[in-house]
């Protein structure tokens, strides 16, 4: 699992991204696609339409960063989702997965809320 804190949230772009975008490009998407801030800290992944790359864009304080992994054999089994969004949340184990090639659509044990009258969401689902 990623050791990143609670406040750092992954958003998964939907879309298949074009992988020669770099670090301006992949911004781009974040601010007019995902309608994000890319300057809050938090992880932005990309995967490339053949499902053999992902790139993860995230903002450290000082600049951007941008990871990438390429399998040499193989895809990435990525998560289902709604054709209607442009992006899905995703938890640092489930981001684990993915980049160690996990397939992500098992299913998962709803997470307990000790306090749903509050509206706290602590579900996140993928």
């Amino acid at each position: 699992m990623l050791g990143l804190p609670p406040s750092v949230r992954i958003y998964f772009a939907a879309e298949p991204t074009d992988m020669r975008k770099g670090i301006d490009g992949l911004r781009a998407i974040v601010e007019a696609t995902l309608r994000r801030d890319p300057y809050e800290g938090h992880l932005f992944v990309f995967v490339g339409k053949s499902k053999d790359k992902v790139k993860i864009l995230f903002w450290d304080r000082s600049g951007f960063v941008l990871y990438m992994k390429r399998l040499e054999k193989g895809r990435f089994q990525l998560p289902l989702v709604d054709e209607r969004r442009k992006h899905v949340e995703m938890e640092p184990a489930q981001l684990a997965m993915l980049l160690d090639g996990i397939d992500l659509n098992s299913r998962r044990l709803a997470r307990w809320n000790p306090n749903p009258q509050k509206g706290i969401d602590t579900d996140r689902q993928v």
